[in-house]
């Protein structure tokens, strides 16, 4: 069962991540570009002021080689294939957690628990993490930070699934004596003061170390204009209104992905396991039949 269960679960997530990647090629991927022209303007910008700080005596250095697929590659197979990629293991992630579920979170029939734990998904997967550690587009970000960026960003998705597992456990619990609706709420209530309380607590990426000892601390990583020695802006700084779409876009592609993986999941699920709620004894395993 569990197989056949984990089969169209990542079925589902193929699709989601296709329908995903047809999204964000008409909508992202020209805001990557900008992003893109922005680096590499900023990049001979920098260029220009090193050599006018050397006297003229050290040519700007040239970028070295080219780029190892083109953008053309980069932004159709390279992004097409890494958000199928990404829909695929989602899938198959989400379908694991149902098999987990089934029976064991309430009298909820298949399909609900399928566009629940979807929800659950896009909530704890990437929504809670975002609000922390937004998404950023090409030249967003610095070279040497990419370490501790990658580390924060997995730990606020880490333990927002655990509070929510959490929240769900204590939901069940609470049940009993408060009733379905005030043991939700209270679950609920605890799920958003922790996820609150670790945004508060992790730093953020302008605040890291190495960006306050070489560029002081800010809010972000996002680039600010770029001055000569006199301090004329010679280059403007990441434009707001670019920054705001991308994240805005990439918020809408994940939420599209999660929401297809719970519409094609839930019809698919149903055919397999019937219309009616399923319960499972703690110590049996998810239905078979």
């Amino acid at each position: 069962m569990e197989k056949r269960i984990i089969a169209r679960g990542a079925l589902a997530g193929l699709l989601a991540g296709l329908v995903a990647f047809v999204f964000a090629r008409i909508f992202a991927e020209p805001l990557i570009q900008d992003a893109v022209d922005y680096e590499r303007g900023r990049d001979e910008a920098q260029d220009a002021l090193d050599h006018a700080a050397a006297g003229g005596a050290v040519a700007g250095h040239a970028h070295e080689g080219g780029e190892l697929f083109s953008r053309t590659v980069q932004g159709n197979i390279g992004i097409g294939i890494g958000m199928v990629l990404f829909g695929l293991a989602m899938g198959a992630l989400f379908a694991v957690a149902y098999a987990v579920c089934l029976g064991r979170v309430g009298n909820l029939r298949p399909r609900s628990l399928a566009l629940l734990l979807a929800g659950a998904g896009f909530l704890t997967i990437y929504l809670v993490p975002f609000v922390k550690y937004p998404a950023d587009p090409p030249a967003v970000g610095h070279d040497e930070t990419i370490g501790q960026r990658s580390a924060y960003y997995l730990i606020m998705v880490l333990a927002s699934v655990l509070f929510l597992i959490l929240a769900v456990i204590l939901g069940q619990r609470l049940k009993p004596r408060l009733g379905t609706w005030n043991a939700t709420l209270v679950a609920g209530a605890a799920f958003v003061v922790a996820a609150g309380l670790l945004i508060a607590l992790l730093p953020d990426f302008g605040k890291l170390p190495t960006n306050v000892a070489d560029y002081g601390g800010h809010a972000s990583e996002t680039p600010l204009p770029l001055r000569n020695e006199a301090g004329d802006i010679v280059f403007p700084g990441f434009d707001a209104d670019l920054l705001y779409e991308f994240r805005m876009y990439a918020v809408a592609a994940q939420a599209l992905l999660w929401a297809v993986i719970g519409l094609v999941f839930a019809p698919l699920i149903e055919r397999l396991l019937g219309n009616r709620p399923i319960q499972v004894a703690p110590a049996e395993q998810p239905a078979s039949a």
